[in-house]
């Protein structure tokens, strides 16, 4: 079973602190969510918000990818496609190498400030520069893992209504049947195989997501 000691997750969420900060003058970096609140379980995953100054927020973007594999080699990172276009806001969504599939990272990076006005009078955002996603699209399967993922959290917490929501909404996102059984690792197994047969380049991550619903969640009913 991957150590979910929560000293482990502390001092990688503050190593990522230190370099976000270091890693664009100016700017500020904070946890936010369970870890700022101090409710965290073991399970918790790692919210930082970070706000850059504005003339550099399109430079702070395409420095993201080095900044969080400074710190610990990248398994993935995504960008939430509903802010991918926004001029001061973007999301993005990192897991690292040798970490538990638990501990995603949720990045914020905002810009604290504006640029001076447009033509018409409107404060003018800093324009965000090249894209740090080699890949312009969602995956759809990659999405619907994280909801598997998700799930295993949910029953580990005694929230069963709220995997089987996340079942389904993963299921639904690949065009797959949500069939729930209660048998939490073999639904969740069931989610990730057909992510995986929507998305081949996923499987990986499927054996992942399989792996984890096994490893960590008895077998019974929910």
């Amino acid at each position: 079973m991957d150590s979910l000691d929560p000293d482990v997750r502390g001092a990688f969420a503050a190593a990522l602190l230190g370099c976000l900060r270091s890693g664009c003058p100016g700017s500020e970096a904070g946890l936010r969510g369970s870890l700022a609140r101090g409710t965290a379980d073991a399970y918790s995953d790692i919210d930082v918000a970070w706000t850059v100054p504005g003339a550099e927020f399109g430079a702070a973007l395409g420095r993201v990818p080095v900044i969080l594999g400074g710190v610990r080699p990248l398994a993935s990172l995504r960008v939430d496609p509903e802010l991918r276009h926004s001029p001061d806001r973007r999301l993005f969504f990192a897991s690292f190498t040798g970490l538990p599939l638990f501990w995603r990272l949720d990045l914020e990076v905002r810009a604290a400030s504006v640029t001076g006005l447009d033509e018409a009078g409107r404060p003018r955002a800093a324009a965000p520069g090249p894209d740090p996603d080699p890949d312009p699209g969602w995956s759809l399967a990659a999405s619907a893992l994280a909801n598997g993922v998700a799930a295993v959290k949910a029953v580990l917490r005694d929230r069963p209504d709220t995997a089987r929501g996340l079942l389904e909404r993963g299921s639904a996102r690949i065009g797959a049947p949500a069939v729930l059984t209660g048998r939490w690792p073999e639904d969740i197994a069931r989610l990730a195989d057909a992510a995986a047969r929507a998305e081949p380049a996923q499987r990986a991550l499927a054996e992942q997501v399989r792996a984890l619903a096994y490893e960590h969640l008895a077998e019974g009913t929910g």
